[in-house]
């Protein structure tokens, strides 16, 4: 049987490895811990050098960027939204998350937010090469949590069947469920 401690890392492609880690180093306090630089990719010895960054971002979890020399210029994928695909990490409280907005815009970073998603709140921005990251703070109760946790295989089912929002967990936006 599989069991999983934790992810190890996430990683994403960049424009720039040094203007990336300098990016998450300055604006996030994320320390530089690894850098991996192949010719060759190791898993299928096709040549394509790379430089691979690695990034500590807390209590063992690491967001890792892979610079790309011999590929065409990256982008994202066109036929998702913006505000899809995201990084989200999350700070203890929400006095952290409106400091963190300040800090962040005091240093010209545009943010948007904070966005009230019922049991989270959120800011919003970019990092240099266009992906999207969020931080967020835990709002919810434990009851709102727990209630979140039962509902979801249902909701699931139903919005495979669907294809429409189920509407169960509406009451997340109703002010007299807010924390």
């Amino acid at each position: 049987m599989i069991d999983i401690k934790q992810i190890h890392h996430v990683a994403y492609r960049c424009k720039d490895a040094k203007e990336t880690a300098d990016f998450y180093q300055k604006y996030l306090n994320m320390e530089l811990t690894v850098c991996i630089a192949e010719d060759k990719v190791p898993s299928t010895k096709e040549p394509d050098p790379y430089m691979h960054i690695f990034l500590d971002a807390g209590q063992g979890n690491i967001l890792a960027f892979f610079e790309i020399t011999g590929q065409k210029e990256m982008s994202r994928d066109l036929n998702t939204p913006l505000w899809v695909q995201h990084i989200a990490f999350q700070v203890e409280s929400l006095d952290a998350l409106k400091e963190a907005k300040a800090e962040l815009e005091s240093k010209g970073i545009d943010v948007l937010g904070i966005t009230d998603h019922g049991i989270i709140k959120s800011i919003y921005f970019f990092d240099p090469n266009g992906h999207r990251v969020e931080l967020t703070c835990v709002t919810g109760t434990d009851e709102q949590l727990k209630k979140l946790k039962e509902m979801a295989p249902e909701m699931l089912e139903e919005w495979s069947k669907t294809k429409t929002p189920p509407k169960s967990a509406a009451w997340l936006h109703e002010d007299e469920f807010k924390s």
